[in-house]
């Protein structure tokens, strides 16, 4: 069986909290990309295996799609195992949802393999104990998201935007996009204009309430990130905000031209760089 998983990309991250089990409550605007993983799954006797194109991926009991399939076993008692081989594009520590996205995958290929019939809910409802982003990726529709990821409220309109992507050499860890964070420099992003201004296909209202709480924080760490964001804005892309915990950039534009002359520059400058789309829910 062949399956995409779709990276995701933050038009808006607010930190709302730190809360005492140690993860942070959040406000998010979350939005599926055409970019995506390749992954192909088939049912074996001979345990759970993991193959890839990359040789950073972890491949053993680490991986989330492991996890996931671990999980997925117990749960409705299968019998057997899986062998996996995913063709990696998503970039890790970049905040594209890439981990999240493989094991959201893995959930709905488990679902269709076993023919256990489960709802999106369901699916999602197990993949929140594995992963905060799981359950959106399971869903791939835009929405917006509180608390640590669970709370999904979908957005029903769909808009069209040219996206670049630009990745830094050096990733950011969640871990470290999170520490020393200053809830007084945070700023108080108004999410929900953003919502409106999607639904009304707002192009200048989506653009103007585009913010992301952990930028400054990795910007600490990772300088290209600051540098990234200017020559996007300064190549004519309407904005550019880094996404999730970091460390990609991405620039937004409706003119192709300012597309494809951004794809040329960072090109040249042998970063990793993707062009692509917002995915439409159609």
């Amino acid at each position: 069986m062949k399956i995409k998983a779709y990276a995701k990309i933050n038009l808006a991250l607010k930190v709302v909290n730190k809360r005492d089990d140690g993860y942070h409550d959040l406000k998010m605007i979350m939005v599926p990309i055409t970019l995506h993983d390749l992954i192909y799954i088939d049912k074996t006797s001979k345990g759970i295996i993991i193959k890839s194109n990359s040789s950073i991926l972890p491949t053993n009991k680490s991986n989330i799609m492991y996890q996931i399939v671990t999980k997925m076993q117990k749960l409705y008692n299968l019998s057997g195992g899986v062998e996996i081989f995913i063709y990696k594009h998503i970039p890790t520590q970049a905040g594209l949802g890439g981990g999240s996205a493989d094991g959201a995958a893995i959930l709905h290929a488990m679902n269709q393999l076993y023919e256990l019939n489960l709802t999106n809910e369901q699916l999602a409802n197990i993949g929140k104990e594995v992963g905060a982003d799981i359950p959106f990726c399971v869903y791939n529709q835009m929405a917006y998201v509180e608390g640590i990821g669970e709370k999904l409220s979908f957005i029903d309109n769909d808009f069209r935007a040219h996206i670049l992507l630009v990745k830094p050499r050096k990733g950011v860890s969640t871990k470290k996009a999170f520490e020393n964070l200053r809830f007084d420099q945070i700023g108080q992003a108004n999410l929900e204009e953003m919502v409106d201004a999607i639904e009304a296909d707002d192009y200048p209202n989506i653009i103007a309430n585009m913010t992301n709480s952990l930028e400054e924080n990795a910007m600490k760490s990772v300088r290209e990130i600051k540098e990234i964001k200017a020559k996007l804005i300064e190549l004519g892309f309407d904005n550019a905000l880094m996404t999730g915990s970091g460390s990609c950039v991405f620039g937004i534009t409706r003119n192709e031209e300012v597309l494809e002359a951004g794809d040329e520059y960072f090109s040249s400058k042998n970063l990793y760089v993707r062009k692509t789309e917002l995915l439409s829910k159609k």
